[in-house]
């Protein structure tokens, strides 16, 4: 097996010239670059990754940490992460934490004696001992999805105090969330609904917080009273989602439109709906958020908000390695926008029989005369 002496002779450089060529820890000439990596590909050179890391203090692996692995939201999150990762010479190592705050803190610490160089982390509805864990630490950490600014008691911005050296902030990535939803509210008040039911996410969740926040924005749009009784929290889950759903047909005034606050809970919506016979749109129209692969194949097919989970893993490893970079520079959240998947579960008319699109995030469909102003109670 060749060894970086032979790359290094093969390249004309010095073992230190070639050390620092691969792990990046000093500037090198172009051209005694290409040298050292034409030498590494013609003697098929693999670097030491375990004696590399001695000498850096780095394994160049990143812990991921992110439940709910088989729901497509979070495996197109994943793929976008490690998309990131490798692109940097990144490892993952990866943890479902299952949305429970003990087990949660036990993945973590043991992603972290892995001596990974980071951590990227989708905390759960109470991530108080897992915020605790990472500042006491000094964990390099960038929090997914969801954010914790405002859910933490005395660590509002996400920081948390360490007495021996002072506050540390944590980076986030996610999506928007409370726009894209007073969106849909909107649509659907547009549509001539005044009773529009939420099936909202998991309490504590930051993303049920804003999801909730944008539902009641936009019924102060769309000049609607908000009503306790009209929002039931299906837990982010399709088997709650699909309890939630029949407590607001039960109701004595149900809603005659729906929305729902995530993928697995529209799956249980459309199940409840099914076991009482009730078609959508014809007997309640439905929006949804997050739009995922076989949401045009559904009939109707589903109107829907559609998060960049991609974009959101790749984003969140690129904002990890800026930390790693330059651990003292300020922390950061970056939120990216969401697009409005205009199709036909909201009651609207077909877009692809006009010869529209059936995607965009501006247009402001046609409202059927089922749904006329007046027409819905």
């Amino acid at each position: 097996m060749p060894t970086m002496a032979d790359v290094a002779r093969s390249a004309g450089v010095s073992v230190a010239t070639v050390s620092h060529v691969l792990n990046g820890t000093r500037p090198v000439l172009p051209h005694t670059r290409q040298a050292v990596l034409d030498a590494v590909d013609e003697l098929g050179y693999t670097p030491n990754t375990l004696a590399r890391s001695l000498v850096t203090s780095r394994t160049r692996s990143i812990g991921l940490a992110v439940s709910a692995i088989s729901n497509p939201y979070f495996t197109e999150i994943l793929q976008g992460v490690e998309a990131g990762a490798l692109e940097h010479g990144y490892s993952l190592l990866i943890a479902d934490p299952h949305d429970d705050p003990e087990h949660e803190c036990k993945v973590v610490q043991l992603l972290h004696e892995r001596r990974v160089d980071g951590m990227i982390v989708a905390p759960s509805a109470d991530p108080r001992e897992l915020v605790s864990y990472l500042g006491r630490h000094r964990v390099p950490t960038v929090f997914l999805d969801r954010v914790i600014d405002g859910v933490i008691d005395g660590a509002a911005g996400g920081a948390v105090e360490d007495p021996a050296d002072g506050p540390q902030r944590f980076d986030q990535v996610c999506a928007e969330n409370t726009g894209p939803m007073a969106r849909l509210v909107a649509h659907l008040a547009g549509l001539g609904h005044r009773r529009i039911g939420l099936v909202a996410g998991l309490p504590g969740l930051s993303t049920t917080a804003e999801r909730i926040t944008g539902y009641r924005q936009g019924l102060t749009t769309a000049r609607l009273p908000y009503d306790d009784d009209l929002v039931v929290h299906g837990d982010s889950a399709s088997a709650g989602a699909e309890r939630a759903t029949a407590t607001l047909l039960s109701r004595a005034a149900p809603p005659t439109a729906l929305v729902t606050a995530n993928n697995a809970m529209t799956i249980g919506t459309l199940r409840a709906l099914r076991d009482r016979g009730l078609t959508v749109p014809d007997d309640l129209a439905l929006c949804c958020f997050d739009d995922f692969a076989w949401a045009d194949l559904f009939s109707p097919r589903l109107t829907a908000i559609a998060q960049p989970s991609r974009e959101i893993g790749a984003q969140a490893v690129h904002v990890l390695l800026e930390r790693l970079a330059a651990p003292d520079r300020p922390a950061r959240t970056v939120r990216l926008d969401c697009a409005f998947v205009h199709r036909t579960s909201c009651g609207c008319p077909d877009s692809r029989e006009r010869g529209r699109p059936s995607q965009s995030p501006s247009s402001q469909p046609s409202q059927p005369s089922q749904f006329e102003k007046g027409n819905v109670s």
